[in-house]
């Protein structure tokens, strides 16, 4: 959205997210300002847990406000983290209008919550209005997705990854920490996949389990087609030299994986509030935009009979891949960079006339 936002020609940006998060490394070297606010979410199994994450909110909200009164922004913008609530809760408190993104089908607490003062709020699937305080507010916008997601072509990507044109790529990834249950059943079913002779395999195993993937696929490794990393640093490459790919169900992996119109086999993570990533792959699947396979069925013959069976169709892989783009919105960045400037002219005008 930064990206977005400037292209509009709005450079004043200035992304709040908490001090230990990836956002405090990854936003400064994006070249976006960044300020610091404690926040934290609560375990529902240990009560206590929801009396220290209301604590730190609160006195983050008195943080937020000093913070907003510093830089005065024309808008707020929340997407759905806990550090939304004290930033949201200081836009009520200092009159700066609010717009909310929720990614995801079902809309976490933060959503949820400010969604009471939000002056607009852009989701990706209509679904989420329902939950929602104000759905007259609400507009299907998708979800942003990096520009070079939708820009970079097939052969681009392989030739930024190394892949010969006429392979067969199978794009294997769990989320930024991986997928520890994903990779398990990938490994115990490497080896027959690559008795394709065509196919190849990138797998993105998390930091966490990378050094036991690596040592357990030595043999896979050798054949010069199966390729474990960390993570991978070009998903833009990955995504458009892919066949088929294998992920969990986050709002972010599907809404790239659609802006693109890639095949993919989609595992929801079970343990996901409210369940929210089966809802988010449902959608696709019931589309024909990709196969559904549950966490659960990982370690039985439902998992290699679904990616073997893609792998072996390529009409089935572009009938999918059609239908996943037709569900893609690649524009979603701009509609949501457009209702944000659209909220804070009708607020300006609206405090114009509150003056005159």
């Amino acid at each position: 959205m930064a990206e977005e936002l400037r292209a509009e020609g709005h450079e004043e940006l200035v992304f709040v997210g908490t001090p230990d998060g990836a956002e405090a490394e990854i936003v400064p070297n994006a070249g976006v300002r960044f300020a610091a606010l404690p926040a934290k979410g609560f375990d529902r199994a240990r009560p206590v847990t929801l009396l220290t994450a209301s604590l730190t909110i609160l006195v983050s909200t008195f943080r937020a406000i000093g913070l907003l009164r510093r830089v005065r922004p024309d808008v707020v913008v929340g997407f759905g983290g806990y550090v939304s609530l004290p930033v949201g809760f200081g836009a009520v408190l200092t009159r700066i209008p609010l717009v909310l993104q929720e990614q995801n089908s079902v809309p976490g607490i933060a959503n949820r919550v400010l969604s009471r003062w939000a002056r607009a709020i852009a989701v990706t699937y209509g679904e989420s209005a329902r939950y929602l305080r104000h759905p007259e507010r609400v507009t299907v916008t998708g979800n942003p997705v990096r520009g070079g997601i939708t820009s970079t072509t097939r052969a681009e990507g392989r030739r930024r990854l190394g892949v010969p044109d006429e392979a067969t790529l199978l794009l294997v990834f769990g989320g930024s920490q991986g997928a520890k249950h994903l990779n398990e059943a990938l490994v115990g079913i490497v080896d027959g996949l690559l008795e394709r002779e065509d196919v190849m395999v990138l797998h993105a195993a998390g930091e966490r389990d990378i050094g036991s993937i690596q040592t357990r696929t030595v043999e896979a490794a050798a054949t010069g087609r199966y390729r474990a990393v960390a993570r991978i640093t070009d998903m833009a490459a990955a995504i458009a030299a892919a066949d088929l790919i294998v992920c969990r169900a986050g709002a972010t992996s599907i809404a790239e994986i659609t802006a693109v119109g890639r095949a993919a086999v989609l595992v929801p993570y079970p343990y996901a509030t409210d369940d929210h990533q089966t809802t988010n792959a449902l959608s696709v699947a019931q589309a024909g935009g990709a196969a559904l396979v549950a966490d659960r069925d990982l370690d039985t013959p439902k998992f290699i009979e679904t990616v073997t069976s893609l792998l072996d169709d390529a009409s089935a892989r572009a009938t999918m891949a059609a239908a996943s783009a037709r569900l893609g919105r690649p524009d979603a960045g701009t509609r949501v960079a457009d209702l944000i400037g659209r909220t804070a002219v009708q607020s300006h005008t609206e405090g114009s006339k509150g003056s005159a």
